[in-house]
């Protein structure tokens, strides 16, 4: 008996089908008619728990420092922190044009699964199909108005929200995160391999956790081993590397939905300068 379309792209096994959409380069949804978006990046972690939600409000936050109008789209539908993350519980709004965003206190806007929930901690449990399909609404439907820099947090692995962003949305690009351990290296890899395959340039790396700094001597700790990620991003031709600490106050100003008031001290500028010179090519 000839096997049925499950419509799980990812793990499709039908030869022939029709459905699935091979992985190629990036064919754009146009969003409405009151969004000009000029430039969309990725933020890939490969793997869960490195810090990718967080290195998202990080890249916005120090973005929207600089003078630009940016927005985040949380792509993260089933474990989306987002708006946690930047203390926004606002009851989204709509009108004839689309929904409206969500705003932070500095002014980033931001669109997530868990602003349309009844309570933050309530489950989302859609299939593949549905959660691509949601992300495409967020991009299509949504009334961003002018934004120049727009990230998408991505939730790990290489699934089919993975090809959905990449293949529906006009990317400009990728800022893969890592922690400083072999086998996330490896991970990362796989992510990065898959954008460059569809045409989908890798503009930096961030190792996160890289180090703990001791309050009272100031000497950095390297709890989890050597930092790897200057030669993970030779390894796999990444233009810019950056390194964030294990600092908890990162956790103390997330919880407290502040993550804009953290200071990097420059530890991401070379990621950021990368992002402009990327996309103003």
């Amino acid at each position: 008996m000839a096997e049925e379309c499950s419509h799980e792209c990812s793990s499709c096994g039908v030869p022939g089908c029709g459905d699935r959409t091979e992985a190629s380069g990036p064919s754009s949804l146009e969003p409405n008619k009151r969004s000009n978006i000029k430039n969309v990046i990725g933020v890939v972690s490969g793997k869960g728990g490195v810090g990718k939600s967080l290195v998202t409000s990080l890249l916005a936050s120090e973005m929207q420092k600089r003078g630009f109008k940016v927005a985040i789209l949380d792509a993260d539908i089933t474990g989306p922190s987002i708006p946690k993350s930047f203390g926004v519980d606002t009851r989204l709004t709509a009108d004839a044009d689309g929904i409206n965003p969500a705003v932070t206190a500095s002014g980033i806007e931001i669109m997530s699964v868990n602003l349309m929930l009844r309570r933050e901690d309530e489950f989302v449990a859609w299939r593949g199909p549905v959660v691509s399909n949601a992300i495409k609404q967020f991009w299509q439907e949504v009334n961003w108005g002018d934004i120049d820099y727009m990230f998408v947090d991505m939730p790990p692995g290489t699934s089919d929200v993975f090809l959905t962003v990449f293949q529906s949305l006009p990317v400009d690009g990728i800022v893969t995160v890592s922690a400083p351990q072999e086998l996330v290296a490896m991970i990362v890899g796989k992510a990065v391999n898959l954008a460059r395959s569809m045409e989908v340039p890798v503009i930096g790396l961030v190792e996160n956790m890289a180090y703990f700094k001791c309050d009272d001597c100031g000497k950095k700790h390297f709890i989890y081993g050597e930092p790897q990620g200057e030669e993970v991003a030779k390894r796999y031709e990444i233009p810019s590397v950056a390194t964030l600490p294990l600092d908890p106050s990162f956790a103390r100003l997330v919880d407290k939905g502040s993550v804009e008031d953290y200071d990097v001290e420059g530890a991401l500028d070379s990621i950021i300068d990368q992002i402009e010179k990327t996309c103003a090519a």
